[in-house]
């Protein structure tokens, strides 16, 4: 839920977009919430690349503040974050994530599937095999980008290092095949090289730092720059 006014995204998004027209070289796909994305999307469509933080299973429907995969496509929307650590620890399961998946593709939307354990000393081989089992269920994979972000790493400061990173990406193409997979967890511009600067890590999911203009401008320009 940031930022909390139309005035400060509208900042923020000038600010990447300043970014972006000087050095051209980074697909930057930016999430803002539902209330300010139609405006946006619209508005700075040029050299960014629009996603919605979630999105409902069903086309249609009775579904009170739900949003559909329609209704984002014609708000200018490409992308979508599905399986945040944030939601599934508001009780989204594997499940209900299978589901989303199938109606953004349905809705010739591009996933983003966020997966990752818990904690440090939980067995990261064995949870992402079952969360991507159950999330990928009668799915074409090669059809979803894949975010592995630890949740113990979230907005602590404390990132996993590249080489783990690199570990947890050869499990997810073991169970995924060759897909494209991001890291996300405590990104930010002193350790953002370290990860992109591999060549199986595709990208990475920003979170606290991508509301901060000055920190995500110099995130932007090393990335640029590897």
């Amino acid at each position: 839920m940031n930022p909390q006014t139309y005035a400060e995204a509208e900042e923020l998004l000038f600010s990447v977009k300043e970014s972006v027209q000087k050095m051209g070289v980074v697909k930057i796909i930016l999430c803002p919430p539902f209330v300010w994305l139609t405006d946006l999307s619209h508005k700075h469509k040029n050299g960014i690349s629009f996603g919605a933080q979630d999105v409902f299973w069903e086309d249609s429907g009775a579904y009170t503040g739900e949003i559909s995969p329609q209704m984002l496509l014609s708000s200018g929307v490409e992308y979508v974050i599905i399986g945040h650590s944030e939601r599934r620890a508001l009780g989204e399961t594997d499940e209900m994530i299978n589901k989303k998946l199938k109606a953004a593709l349905r809705g010739n939307l591009t996933p983003i599937l966020a997966v990752g354990e818990r904690n440090k000393s939980d067995d990261r081989d064995e949870i992402l095999a079952s969360q991507l089992t159950v999330d990928l269920d009668g799915l074409d994979s090669s059809k979803i980008i894949i975010a592995y972000e630890p949740v113990w790493a979230i907005g602590t400061g404390d990132a996993e290092t590249p080489e783990h990173t690199l570990d947890a990406v050869e499990i997810i193409k073991r169970v995924t095949g060759d897909v494209l997979v991001l890291y996300g967890g405590s990104v930010d511009s002193k350790n953002i090289a370290s990860f992109v600067s591999q060549s199986e890590i595709a990208g990475v999911l920003v979170g606290g730092a991508s509301v901060d203009k000055e920190e995500f401008r110099k995130i932007i320009e090393i990335v640029s720059n590897v």
